[in-house]
């Protein structure tokens, strides 16, 4: 592994993991020998990385060259804790993960007053009525909406009957018990709401679809608004 990501795993081990993080734990975590995570921890040192402590004992990162410092106000701070702790409870595994990282990486740049504040957050959110767990294909339809490249897909209507499509994912939509994928269905010649517990099978393809996206998105949402609620069958 070059040593340019090592010292970026390392980095974000510290931000992620509770302090003192003692050596071996850190070891495991970026999966580097312990005499290779020492000498790892005096390059940070000598690029300007404030770490407390030595082996043994643990370490701890107290100021964190490679981010800017930031100031938000108390409620900004709360805000920011709110939002990610809603998409650690709703999201699936991979986003709530990045997440968690997003949040490490923000405090990490805040002041030590400040960051008590964030650790201390007094706003919280809790689910009663928890979503499905989201199905593995999540990443691959945001993948393909990033790459703006065409999916197969498998789908499964509220009869049963299954139909395979070619569709362009938009984007995904967070809804209070389902999350849908808006997309643009080659079958159908239209937009689509895709309701992703009812994709039986996502395989991405060479098509590409781009610079297209955007523009359609913004079409989508706009028919969206002017039919209000009413549902788009699938």
């Amino acid at each position: 592994m070059p040593k340019s990501d090592r010292l970026f795993r390392l980095l974000t081990a510290f931000r992620m993991l509770p302090q003192p993080v003692t050596a071996a734990r850190l070891a495991q975590e970026t999966g580097v020998s312990e005499r290779t995570l020492y000498r790892d921890i005096q390059a940070l040192r000598a690029a300007g990385a404030l770490i407390d402590g030595e082996a043994g004992t643990g370490y701890t990162l107290t100021e964190d060259p490679a981010l800017p410092p930031q100031m938000f106000t108390r409620l900004e701070v709360e805000a920011l804790v709110l939002g990610l702790a809603e998409v650690t409870m709703a999201g699936d595994p991979a986003l709530a993960k990045a997440a968690a990282q997003a949040q490490a990486k923000i405090i990490a740049t805040l002041p030590d007053r400040v960051q008590r504040q964030a650790i201390h957050a007094v706003t919280q959110t809790y689910r009663f009525d928890r979503r499905a767990p989201l199905p593995p294909h999540m990443q691959t339809l945001r993948e393909a909406a990033w790459e703006e490249r065409a999916l197969d897909i498998a789908y499964r209507d509220i009869s049963g009957q299954v139909t395979e499509r070619r569709i362009w994912p938009l984007g995904t939509v967070f809804l209070d018990r389902e999350v849908q994928c808006l997309a643009f269905c080659c079958l159908r010649q239209d937009f689509r709401r895709f309701k992703v517990h009812q994709m039986d099978r996502v395989t991405p393809t060479p098509e590409s679809f781009r610079p297209r996206r955007v523009p359609l998105l913004r079409a989508f949402i706009d028919q969206l608004r002017r039919e209000g609620s009413r549902p788009t069958r699938a």
